[in-house]
């Protein structure tokens, strides 16, 4: 069997990962100014968990909008999502999928054993006939998955005791040291100028270090820095894609965003001595992926009379009633929390160029050896 032909050049991960970036495209034009954090990697496992327990024209929805399936690519899927939360690592990266249906659905043994296989996903029971009891469940699992980090996922609202059968969660928690240091001491409040035209004053941190940068525009002419900064395991970075002119609302250049321009990225940046102002910002959200997937053209999935997972369960049409991401990450000094820094210094507009993130600023999370964007978001507040 050969594989020497590829007839396109994104890899596997980064394919999954272009849906991932969809999402977050829709989600952004109904949440222009709002702080969005999503992880394209989760999304892409969330539907490839789905896609296994697919049939009919439910799997060829999903199979078109993602671009591959997932049987396929068994191997290679298995072999990334393993190497992502390695110990090897030095980063932490946690990520917890699951899939919950209702107590007493007997579901068939291929579609548990491959998405353990495959996706590290465990198929647990739960009844929903009592929504709190399920809704603690669910989010006590995903707390002891994520260490604590990541909790309360559901609330019992969001289960219908008569008509849930099926809830799909993935959580994912990303906390990394970085690979040069921002120190405590230069931090300082400085004017960050939100999406909403107010001013706030922020805890930046700032270091003059070399790393990695570039400019680079949208076809229509729309000009953007990016600069990379990588943590210490030597496999993840953070990009940061900040507009030129303060006129260019980050809206303006997220459609034109996909896994392959930040291929470009990777290939054009060239190391610079720059000074880096950065907010210190916690993102955490959680996302009803419904709506968007919807409007990408996956929708009998969520539809009781046309949705087909006959590779889940024979006993009963399955549809799916949520479809729910919590993702968490925090930047400071060091990569984890720091301690409150006594006095800062002031740093001078001296002569090495500044990248200084003072307005709305998008950030990519990439694990660099196979191109997958653990997370994405805009951050318009810190």
């Amino acid at each position: 069997m050969c594989m020497c032909f590829q007839p396109n050049p994104l890899s596997l991960e980064e394919l999954g990962s272009d849906i991932g970036i969809q999402v977050f495209n829709q989600l952004v034009k109904t949440r222009p100014k709002d702080n969005i954090v999503v992880s394209p990697h989760g999304i892409a496992s969330v539907l490839g968990i789905l896609q296994l327990g697919a049939d009919g024209k439910t799997k060829k929805q999903l199979t078109t909008v993602m671009r591959y399936s997932v049987n396929g690519v068994g191997k290679v899927l298995k072999k990334t999502n393993k190497a992502i939360v390695s110990r090897r690592n030095k980063d932490i990266v946690t990520i917890a999928n699951a899939v919950f249906a209702k107590s007493g659905l007997k579901m068939e043994v291929p579609f548990v054993s491959r998405n353990n296989e495959l996706f590290q996903c465990g198929v647990k029971s739960v009844d929903f006939m009592d929504p709190s009891a399920a809704c603690d469940d669910i989010n006590q699992w995903v707390k002891n998955k994520t260490k604590g980090m990541i909790s309360d996922v559901l609330s019992p609202d969001s289960i219908d005791s008569a008509l849930t059968r099926l809830v799909l969660v993935n959580a994912i928690y990303f906390k990394g040291l970085w690979k040069s240091r921002f120190q405590p001491e230069n931090t300082k409040k400085r004017t960050f100028n939100g999406a909403d035209g107010k001013t706030y004053q922020v805890p930046m941190l700032a270091q003059l270090s070399v790393f990695r940068c570039g400019t680079t525009s949208t076809p229509n002419d729309l000009w953007y820095n990016i600069i990379e900064l990588p943590y210490h395991g030597g496999n993840i970075s953070m990009l940061i894609a900040l507009p030129m002119e303060s006129t260019t609302p980050l809206s303006a250049i997220i459609p034109h965003i996909s896994t392959k321009t930040i291929q470009s990225w990777m290939a054009t940046m060239v190391q610079k001595r720059v000074q880096v102002i950065l907010p210190k910002f916690t993102a955490e959200a959680e996302t009803d992926l419904k709506k968007p997937l919807r409007e990408l053209g996956i929708q009998d999935m969520f539809e009781p009379s046309k949705a087909n997972f006959a590779k889940i369960t024979r006993t009963e049409s399955l549809h799916v009633s949520q479809i729910l991401q919590k993702a968490k990450i925090e930047v400071s000094e060091d990569g984890t929390k720091a301690s409150a820094a006594t006095t800062a210094i002031l740093i001078a507009r001296s002569s090495p160029p500044w990248f200084v993130a003072d307005k709305p600023f998008l950030f990519f999370i990439r694990y660099n050896p196979t191109g997958a964007i653990l997370f994405m978001g805009q951050i318009n507040k810190p």
